[in-house]
């Protein structure tokens, strides 16, 4: 077999290669990397450096903005920010090219530190072929017998991801890892969350028994644990039995929202688990909150959960709208403009460019939809936009996941059979096109099943679990896939935010960017990738993006310390009239007080006063009383003497009467 000897000419491969450049720019544990990388580079490029290694290292940007006080420290946040989810596969190999670009001997001057291997290329393209067994199917795996030394080494392809993910050979293909311990109980409608490289199952439906239980996958090695819970300390609560509900990542903490249970409550329950004391509380929230749902939409926006639809526990269709915030934990009932979707359940929702949020598919109780609504969240306005490209069949029940630009949606069916294609929509141009498609009844074409993304050596991958096709299941698969999302889109989509609603006019949109780095071709230029895509993504336009952000921002900074001076003089001057006007009030207090005493002392003699008076008029009906038993007593005496005199006269002689003593007398 004619062999020849020849050193690639891509040297390392990804994320060696990474990490050697890191290394070499001055990203190798120094104690100020910054001074190592603008001693070398422009300050512009050393920047845009800086943010890629972020991305690629640390993942998209989530820490608390800086200070604008803070130029240098704000400037190395909004770069990192601008990425977006950038994955960290684009962001080491674009790291890679601009360090090729600026300095084109960097692996060369750094080969004496790192170790490039020699590669024994078969000329005759004769190379091993073993077969690689996953889920019961067989897959090609190259494998390149190199020498080091003299010995045969056998090196995996590039493609094959090590340790856990290892088993995923392909890209768009789903494949079942080998997994260990006690696997969850096969459910569907159940919740799936990942943080921190773990990935949590919460509660489901198991032959209409709800579930309570709680499963995490270390999806480092693969491995299956139950997780006890209890009530937490604060406003605690245990973990009830639901199906239905929705599983956010919030920080360390999973929120648990709505979903159907046995007895329903009649409000949206929020209920929080402490990932660190693995305690459940729930969230004490304000405002009116929604009535009572599962298989809504939960959509994590900024700090805000956007609830659309769902099912309330009288079996009525919703297609209401609902935002709860997460920094004032008050629920806010939107009235938005234009057509809502029609009342569904088990449909899907995403968010695009932070600003878009689309619905696709969902169910009624007697079709399931396959249309598309876009809201856009700043005019609170609905859209019903022309879908391009291999679109969808109906279904409901089906999961999705956003990687940048790229919105996955797996699984679902149509009431009568499971859906078998992966698809995936470009949310800048709404094209859709089909991933890949699998074959008989397997777990990914299922209702109710979960998907979340994680990453892994930098590449993006799709995992799902559980669902239910004629039987419940409890499998994991994954897929790796080879949609990449576009640069432009994640540094430059602030910009352009009415990308969504250009369509069907969208003739300058974005199109995925395939992994052609992926497929061996080390040689291939990145900017000419992306530029066949889109002209305008190259690093000139991001650099200048950065350079004409870095103006803005120098330009901000000095209105804001000149509005801040202001300020300082305008508070000066309101301290300054505030003592004038503190002792005035004072000064009106001590005369107010002074009064309300005077007037007290009216108001006493006033009372004095009037008991006087109320004692003179008792004096005066007591008088005209005495006056008046004075004068008939007068009367009487007078009348008694009258009578006296007329009884002794000419009727007394009479009578015989005898005669007035005081006339004989006389």
């Amino acid at each position: 077999m004619a062999m020849a000897m020849a050193r690639a000419s891509s040297g390392l491969q990804y994320p060696e290669r990474f990490y050697a450049a890191a290394s070499y720019v001055g990203f190798d544990g120094s104690a100020s990397p910054t001074k190592t990388l603008t001693s070398k580079f422009a300050k512009s490029t050393s920047l845009l450096l800086y943010s890629l290694y972020q991305q690629a290292s640390v993942g998209p940007c989530n820490v608390p903005e800086p200070s604008t006080w803070k130029i240098v420290e704000h400037s190395k946040w909004a770069s990192w920010n601008q990425l977006g989810t950038m994955s960290s596969t684009e962001a080491m190999r674009l790291f890679v090219k601009i360090l090729e670009e600026e300095d084109p001997g960097w692996y060369s001057r750094a080969s004496n530190s790192v170790a490039e291997p020699v590669i024994d290329v078969q000329m005759n393209h004769n190379s091993k072929v073993e077969p690689v067994i996953e889920n019961g199917n067989s897959y090609p795996e190259t494998k390149t017998i190199s020498t080091q030394n003299g010995i045969e080494v056998g090196t995996e392809d590039k493609d094959i991801v090590v340790e856990g993910f290892s088993s995923v050979g392909v890209y768009d293909q789903w494949i079942a890892p080998p997994v260990s311990g006690q696997s969850p109980k096969a459910r569907y409608e159940h919740g799936a969350a990942v943080v921190q490289d773990k990935l949590y199952i919460y509660g489901g439906n198991h032959n209409g028994r709800y579930l309570n239980d709680l499963h995490v996958l270390d999806l480092r090695r693969w491995t299956w644990s139950k997780i006890e819970t209890k009530a937490g300390d604060e406003s605690p609560t245990t973990s009830v039995p639901c199906a239905g509900h929705s599983l956010i990542p919030w920080g360390n903490k999973l929120l648990s929202v709505a979903g159907h249970a046995k007895d329903p409550s009649e409000s949206i329950q929020v209920k929080v688990l402490d990932l660190q004391t693995a305690t459940w509380s729930t969230l004490k929230t304000f405002g009116k909150a929604p009535v009572s749902r599962g298989g809504q939409s939960v959509t994590l926006v900024g700090g805000t959960l956007v609830i659309f639809g769902g099912q309330d526990p009288k079996r009525t269709l919703l297609n209401d709208l609902h935002i709860l915030d997460l920094e004032t934990m008050t629920w806010d009932e939107i009235d938005a403009v234009g057509v809502p979707p029609s009342p569904r359940s088990d449909h899907t929702a995403a968010v695009h460019v932070e600003r878009y949020l689309l619905i696709f598919g969902g169910g009624s109780h007697a079709t399931c939809y396959n249309d598309l609504h876009v809201l856009d969240l700043q005019t609170m306005e609905w859209s019903h936009p022309t879908q391009l490209g291999e679109i969808p069949t109906p279904r409901a029940g089906h999961a999705g996941v956003t990687v940048g630009e790229n919105w996955f949606i797996v699984g679902g069916g149509d009431n009568k059979s499971g859906v078998s294609e992966t698809v995936v929509l470009n949310m800048s141009t709404l094209a859709w096109s089909v991933v890949t498609s699998v074959q008989g009844r397997v777990p990914v074409a299922s209702e109710g099943l979960s998907l979340v993304v994680s990453s892994y050596n930098g590449e993006d991958v799709l995992i799902s679990f559980g669902g239910y096709n004629g039987r419940y299941n409890n499998e994991v698969y994954v897929l790796k896939p080879s949609h990449k999302s576009t640069l432009q889109s994640k540094v430059i989509e602030n910009s352009a935010p009415d990308s969504v609603s250009a369509v069907p006019n969208a003739t300058n949109a974005t199109r995925d960017v395939e992994s052609e780095f992926e497929t061996g071709h080390e040689g291939k230029n990145w900017e000419a990738v992306m530029d066949k895509a889109d002209p305008a993504k190259s690093k000139g336009d991001i650099i200048s993006v950065l350079k004409v952000e870095k103006e803005e921002l120098e330009s901000s900074l000095s209105k804001e310390r000149q509005h801040a001076l202001q300020l300082k003089q305008e508070l000066a001057e309101a301290e300054s009239r505030n003592t004038d006007l503190y002792k005035e009030l004072q000064s009106v207090r001590g005369q107010l007080a002074s009064e309300q005493s005077r007037c007290f002392k009216l108001e006493v003699e006033v009372a004095e006063l009037g008991q006087k008076l109320q004692t003179i008029g008792t004096l005066q009906k007591e008088l005209e009383l005495l006056r008046r038993q004075k004068a008939a007593s007068e009367q009487a005496a007078l009348n008694a003497k009258q009578r006296q005199n007329s009884g002794g006269g000419v009727w007394g002689w009479l009578a015989g009467a005898p005669p007035d003593q005081n006339a004989d007398d006389a």
